[in-house]
């Protein structure tokens, strides 16, 4: 088969595909190699350049997405009203992301508060989070660490793509952090977030208060 039509199979399976598209699965469709794939994703990221969508890599693969200066227009055709998280939710999240793998008694440890269960359930039942492992402590808890759909959802590749902090003493720095990209993830993927979040307006409502 011509090089030309690999080209555009791999665009039309990525396009098509619910989740990113990862590098195995692409080497079925064109019966090569990783180098010959990497070649025709650099030649479609190229053809791209000029266009309104453009042609990512994400923690589980590729996507085609829309690029991030025409957020603003785009949320006119949706939700003017996004949902909202509690910052006990993002600063539980933020702990995860930025000191994993984690305790949840650590976590209540840095925040001076205890964590309603309902958040790592929720965080849990998104795949935001998973279990990793346990600590060799007594009582052994279990520690905690984020997946690929968290980094997928965040539009991240790895955690290096997140600003870095040496150590979390400022827990509203690292909410913002997150806060900054899911507002970012918000914008590229209003559909998609419109359709599957919840509102969290306040720990009152979808969690009770800690």
């Amino acid at each position: 088969m011509a090089e030309v039509q690999y080209k555009q199979i791999l665009e039309a399976a990525i396009f098509s595909s619910q989740e990113p598209l990862n590098l195995e699965k692409m080497k079925q469709l064109v019966d090569g190699d990783a180098a010959d794939v990497n070649a025709i994703l650099q030649e479609l990221q190229m053809d791209y350049q000029d266009r309104g969508v453009e042609l990512v890599k994400v923690a589980s693969g590729y996507r085609f997405q829309a690029k991030q200066r025409y957020s603003v227009p785009l949320r006119q055709l949706y939700d003017k009203n996004p949902p909202r998280y509690s910052r006990a939710l993002l600063e539980t999240l933020a702990l995860i992301v930025y000191r994993q793998p984690i305790t949840r008694g650590e976590i209540e440890d840095i925040r001076g508060v205890a964590v309603n269960p309902k958040i790592m359930k929720t965080l849990q039942e998104r795949e935001w989070i998973k279990v990793v492992g346990q600590k060799e402590v007594p009582g052994k808890p279990v520690l905690f660490a984020t997946t690929k759909k968290f980094l997928d959802y965040f539009n991240l590749n790895t955690l290096n793509d997140l600003p870095p902090l040496q150590e979390i003493v400022d827990l509203e720095q690292a909410e913002r952090e997150l806060t900054q990209q899911l507002s970012l993830t918000m914008n590229i993927f209003p559909t998609a977030v419109a359709e599957n979040e919840m509102e969290f307006d306040s720990d009152q409502e979808a969690f009770s208060q800690e």
